[in-house]
């Protein structure tokens, strides 16, 4: 792949907002102090192990993509303190509040970075991520918006590369039609299993799952989720 092709490839470019409202004093504080303690440094060298970014030892490493509110992001860190998480989200208030919450628990076992996540990936070192989290991603409804969608060819081979061997994907949304833009691209990729054996394991939450703020929304409007895992081959 040539840099010319990473320029001009759609899913280079970051699509949507990085910041909302003005934020309180107290938030400007943590992202000005605890963000540079936590943010992934991508102009450091790549480092031989990953878990060396945590503090405390960790025996799996999983990357959320967009992790909006946090919710999910702090409850998988709370309930699995020896997972170290890698969080993901560019928009601003987001991050600001997940912030809050690591300082007031004192969550060791995150790590944040608050841009594109395809820089991270293209950074992140091969199998090395035991799971990918993309949960209710920006579904980009239109169709002439379609190549916005974070599951792309190119996406793919990024996460087939810092995957482990037999890695997962996870996939959950409550947008049909790019439920089935993600299987079909999974499908054609050829490097994914979708590891559905009938209907209820992609209608089932994920184990564990707390919900979040989209999925509640999605069903006060009456649309049911998709919750898709696929393995790497």
């Amino acid at each position: 792949m040539t840099e010319q092709e990473r320029r001009t490839r759609s899913t280079e470019a970051f699509f949507g907002r990085r910041k909302g409202k003005p934020l309180r004093d107290q938030q400007v504080g943590r992202m000005e102090t605890i963000l540079p303690e936590l943010k992934v440094d991508l102009a450091s060298p790549v480092p031989a192990d990953l878990k060396s970014l945590f503090p405390l030892p960790v025996d799996k490493i999983r990357l959320e993509i967009g992790f909006g509110g946090g919710e999910h992001l702090v409850h998988r860190a709370r309930t699995n303190p020896t997972t170290g998480f890698i969080g993901v989200e560019p928009f601003i208030n987001s991050m600001a509040k997940l912030l809050a919450v690591v300082e007031a628990e004192g969550l060791q076992n995150i790590r944040v970075y608050d841009d594109d996540a395809t820089q991270l990936l293209d950074w992140l070192p091969e199998g090395q991520i035991d799971q990918i989290d993309l949960l209710y991603a920006d579904p980009w409804p239109k169709k002439r918006h379609w190549k916005r969608r974070f599951v792309s060819q190119v996406n793919l081979d990024r996460f087939h590369k810092v995957l482990k061997p037999e890695g997962i994907f996870c996939f959950a949304s409550d947008i049909d039609t790019y439920v089935n833009w993600t299987l079909q691209h999974c499908r054609d990729h050829g490097g994914f299993e979708w590891t559905a054996r009938n209907a209820a394991d992609w209608l089932t939450p994920y184990d564990g799952w707390p919900g979040t703020r989209y999925e509640a929304k999605a069903r006060r409007e009456g649309r049911s989720s998709a919750y898709l895992t696929f393995r790497k081959r």
